[in-house]
């Protein structure tokens, strides 16, 4: 590698900075996994990208804008019942006209009201989970695309399915035998 030493004077002291001027590719190059799993981990869908796997760049955004969107909708319709819930029960008939709809044809029922504010919070946690979930699977893909991409696909492996017979064993059966040049 060529590296160039520059070096800088400031007031008493000095600095010398090492600055690559050609970035030429080792022969000797060795392709590291660990980088596709902490960029992905870091950004979603750049472990694909690092690995030359774009195609999977738009699901992974598929899967995380999805539930991503599906939180903030179910967020809203929380604050939503939370607030319909807070009008229904507070047993001020003049501030009914607050309470928006659905939850106004319900407002003498604030029970169903209460109800479904919680299994709205319950989808809110699970979309938390699926998130996670998700960025997770993504991380997992990267790596194992990453370990995956030096493994030998060549001509030289091959493996063959006979029937036989084992002397040895004494038994008829299938035979799997997996040759390495």
């Amino acid at each position: 590698m060529k590296w160039v030493l520059f070096i800088l004077l400031t007031l008493s002291f000095v600095v010398i900075l090492p600055v690559k001027i050609f970035a030429q590719k080792d022969s000797t190059y060795s392709y590291n996994p660990r980088i596709a799993i902490i960029r992905s981990a870091i950004i979603p869908g750049w472990g694909q990208i690092t690995n030359k796997k774009t195609w999977k760049v738009p699901l992974v955004y598929g899967a995380l804008g999805t539930t991503a969107y599906l939180f903030t909708r179910n967020i809203r319709q929380f604050n939503e019942a939370s607030e319909a819930y807070r009008l229904a029960i507070d047993a001020d008939p003049t501030n009914d006209e607050q309470i928006k709809q659905p939850y106004y044809s319900v407002k003498n029922q604030p029970e169903r009201i209460r109800n479904f504010r919680n299994a709205v919070r319950q989808n809110v946690d699970y979309c938390v989970l699926f998130f996670v979930a998700f960025w997770g699977l993504n991380v997992v893909d990267a790596a194992v695309d990453a370990h995956l991409k030096t493994f030998d696909v060549s001509n030289k492996l091959s493996i063959q399915v006979n029937a036989g017979a084992s002397p040895l064993a004494k038994t008829t059966g299938v035979n799997f035998v997996l040759k390495i040049k």
